[in-house]
């Protein structure tokens, strides 16, 4: 543990040192961080210092504040987690959060989200993870490292054994890097939860789905996996329940945003008539329609009793399709989550699910409807509830209160490690 002199002190000394003004936002941050002394010794603390707060004006952060406050950080043994999203680092910054990962022995959590770290900024804090044995969790979310960034951080999984959560969605990755990934995924066994979304592919062979696919074969280790945008068709998701029925650690697959449709999952019912391990599947923005529903409805309620949650947010289905899904959670008492707004709601699947939420059968911070009644008719509304509910933003005080109405996080097992 670090020497007691309160993180404020700290600060201000070495804003004096380097000749840099006091950012007031990270001042303050630090201040209330010494308020929780006793949280700090024995737990450690996160400092959020995120750059989107609407409740109150704040300065953002830059690299000549990024370079005092890492000078602070950097032999403090009781900051576990820091919190740097939505500022404008770039890669000058990134060379101080580098300097940081290297000479700090404790932080476990870095969110880096939506700063401006390019392919160099990459490179420099995937070297630094090289040596780094303590980071757990690192979000470079929104920041275009491009493809060779992408390509640092392949080679850095290599080496690199203590990493389990890493974030590089909307990252501008190419081909190239993404089947680098996915074959370093074959060898390392400590990644748990790998995000890939939005990458920038300009074929259509779904080269990139046929190597994850290898890759699920061989990894025993990855539970949750991101594939959102990657302009999968069927013939990826094919490759990809072929995959699954040789892997028993994956429990949560996130399929989103894709071009799957009934024929598609036609593949992933029969996959969940046998898999003993999938938990969370999210086929959101998708064009599934009734048929495929109604594939979903026959595996859940008649084989699988594994799945907890699924989303078919936006996917083209009516009357017929929703109904089958409610019939399958009358029968089916595991699946405890299910999001469906987006779709054509009819009478009778309004009074179908309001029937479930009403008999208990569906909690209410369970799924992303609610019904009321006009006329005499029942109709739903949309809640604000999803599996990615706080994906790209938190609370800004206090502790994300109803982790039910987030699915992944309400299922510790997924998403806690």
């Amino acid at each position: 543990m670090s020497v007691h002199p309160d993180l404020h002190q700290h600060y201000v000394r070495a804003c004096q040192k380097l000749g840099q003004p006091e950012n007031p936002f990270i001042a303050h941050v630090l201040q209330e961080a010494d308020k929780n002394d006793k949280i700090r010794w024995t737990k450690g603390i996160t400092l959020k210092i995120a750059g989107s707060n609407h409740l109150v004006p704040v300065q953002r952060v830059t690299d000549d504040d990024l370079q005092v406050l890492a000078s602070v950080l950097c032999n403090t043994g009781f900051v576990t987690g820091l919190d740097l999203r939505c500022n404008v680092l770039t890669d000058a910054g990134a060379k101080h959060m580098a300097t940081l990962l290297q000479e700090n022995s404790t932080l476990r959590d870095l969110n880096l989200m939506f700063n401006d770290i390019g392919t160099s900024g990459a490179e420099l804090i995937a070297r630094a993870l090289h040596r780094n044995e303590t980071l757990v969790n690192l979000r470079m979310t929104g920041n275009k490292i491009g493809n060779k960034g992408g390509m640092f951080f392949a080679s850095m999984l290599q080496i690199n054994s203590t990493l389990e959560k890493l974030d590089l969605g909307d990252c501008d990755m190419g081909t190239q890097c993404l089947i680098a990934i996915a074959t370093v995924l074959t060898q390392n066994k400590s990644v748990k939860a790998i995000n890939l979304n939005r990458p920038l592919l300009y074929s259509q062979e779904e080269e990139t789905t046929v190597h994850v696919a290898l890759m699920l074969k061989k990894n025993s280790s990855l539970v949750e996996l991101h594939l959102c945008k990657h302009e999968m068709k069927n013939f990826g998701v094919e490759r990809l329940c072929e995959a699954l029925y040789e892997n028993s650690s994956l429990r949560y697959l996130d399929l989103s945003c894709n071009k799957i449709t009934c024929d598609g999952v036609k593949f992933l019912g029969e996959l969940l008539k046998r898999n003993q391990t999938l938990e969370i599947l999210d086929l959101s923005a998708n064009r599934i329609e009734d048929d495929g529903a109604i594939y979903l409805s026959e595996a859940l309620a008649l084989h699988n009793r594994i799945l907890q949650a699924l989303s078919v947010v936006s996917n083209n289905i009516s009357g017929k399709g929703l109904v089958a899904l409610s019939d399958a959670m009358k029968t089916n008492m595991d699946l405890s989550y299910i999001y469906i707004w987006g779709n054509k709601f009819d009478e009778a699947a309004c009074m179908a699910f309001s029937e479930l939420i009403q008999t208990g059968r569906l909690k209410p911070n369970c799924t992303d409807v609610e019904p009321y009644e006009v006329d005499g008719r029942v109709h739903l509304a949309e809640l604000s509830h999803g599996l990615k509910k706080h994906y790209y933003w938190t609370p800004s005080c206090g502790e994300v209160t109803n982790k039910d109405a987030n699915a992944s996080l309400a299922l510790a097992a997924v998403s806690e490690y």
